[in-house]
């Protein structure tokens, strides 16, 4: 899977914004925040109504998690995280930190006040990019390497280039927990480096203009590379399907970039929902996919409110009839479009060209294939 390319330290949000550059010492910051919280105080950014003076950053808090804590609408976290000069390592949060709301030129700012990490994280014994600190990331790491090391919804490209299995040990048709298969492509590999395997299965359309974009794609099992060469052997040893000539295996362990903020598009975006990790009800952090990739101008970071497009219903009453009572029909009176609402928020966490992925951070029903993603 692709990767996001920014970047952007976790909490640096847009340190080159003029609001941020303020030198220590220069402006009077008040260490209090106003009793209301509201746009009407003459600022613009949305502050919660009951956004704490102050906040102790905990082990598990995601910057999304604190962004709710302090703003109605997270996405405006660029415009009041403030980079204190006289802290080390301004940009990043870690546990630990007291964050301390405060004013400057009556505009609400968000600052570290007192550092309580000590920055450091020692590394785990896998061969994983771990971060080099205990810094806050915008989503979880391990949601954003799950999807990563499992790919469910693949680029065209990626599936192009993707290694594969060429064939099975011991003329099996299909292979199965302890098989042995050889894949093509895998280069240089080490040995006992382990690899999904993964199924390729539907296709994704753009609903535009029908061009593929992708493939959803079924995790079949994993296993480590036994013998290396073109190609390598691996040693399956979990499955969840059978595997097969064709299949392709993509890295268990992946380079994943999280170090991203949640912000609003600088442009207007219209784009559609092309696939959905289940065909169940969405909850926070589960994937879709987007028909609107990094030439759209889409980046990792990014939120988009998700609509459901709206009923078309009969417009019986139009003529100031009784609708159904008499001799009406199911079918009699114009029809109708009612607007689109909106039922959930989406966070994009990687892009390719023409498309991206994206978890949903919040929702209120069934996030759907052909829902419409838009500017929040």
């Amino acid at each position: 899977m692709k990767t996001a390319t920014s970047q952007i330290r976790p909490a640096m949000v847009l340190g080159v914004m003029a609001c941020l550059t303020f030198a220590a010492g220069t402006v009077p910051l008040t260490s209090s925040a106003q009793d209301n919280r509201t746009i009407a105080t003459g600022s613009n950014i949305p502050l919660s109504a009951d956004a704490p003076n102050e906040y102790v950053v905990k082990p598990g808090d995601t910057l999304w998690d604190i962004s709710k804590i302090y703003l109605r609408d997270p996405w405006y976290w660029p415009e009041i995280w403030y980079l204190n000069p006289q802290v080390a390592n301004p940009h990043l949060i870690y546990p630990g930190d007291v964050l301390k709301l405060i004013y400057i030129d009556g505009q609400p700012r968000l600052t570290v006040a007192e550092r309580g990490g000590d920055g450091s994280q020692r590394l785990q014994p896998q061969v994983r990019r771990e971060p080099l600190s205990r810094a806050i990331t915008a989503v979880p790491y391990d949601v954003i390497a799950g999807f990563a090391s499992r790919p469910v919804l693949l680029d065209k490209d990626q599936v192009e280039k993707a290694p594969y299995v060429v064939a099975l040990r011991g003329d099996h048709m299909i292979g199965a927990t302890g098989n042995e298969i050889y894949a093509k492509g895998i280069g240089d590999a080490a040995a006992e480096a382990r690899y999904s395997i993964i199924h390729v299965d539907g296709k994704l359309r753009d609903p535009e203009n029908n061009d593929v974009l992708g493939y959803t794609g079924i995790y079949v099992g994993a296993g480590p590379v036994a013998a290396t060469g073109d190609p390598a052997k691996l040693i399956l040893t979990e499955t969840s399907r059978e595997a097969l000539q064709g299949d392709k295996l993509f890295p268990e362990v992946t380079d994943v970039k999280d170090d991203f903020v949640p912000h609003a598009p600088t442009s207007d975006v219209q784009a559609t929902v092309i696939a959905v990790r289940e065909a169940t009800v969405m909850g926070q952090y589960q994937l879709i996919a987007l028909n609107r990739g990094s030439s759209a101008g889409l980046e990792p970071g990014h939120i988009l409110a998700v609509l459901e497009r709206g009923e078309v219903v009969r417009d019986k009453y139009k003529k100031g009839g009784l609708g159904a009572a008499g001799n009406a029909t199911l079918k009699s009176g114009s029809k109708v479009q009612l607007p689109d609402e909106r039922i959930g928020l989406v966070m994009i966490f990687s892009t390719t060209p023409r498309m991206s992925y994206a978890l949903v951070m919040e929702s209120q029903k069934e996030i759907r294939q052909g829902d419409s993603a838009r500017n929040p």
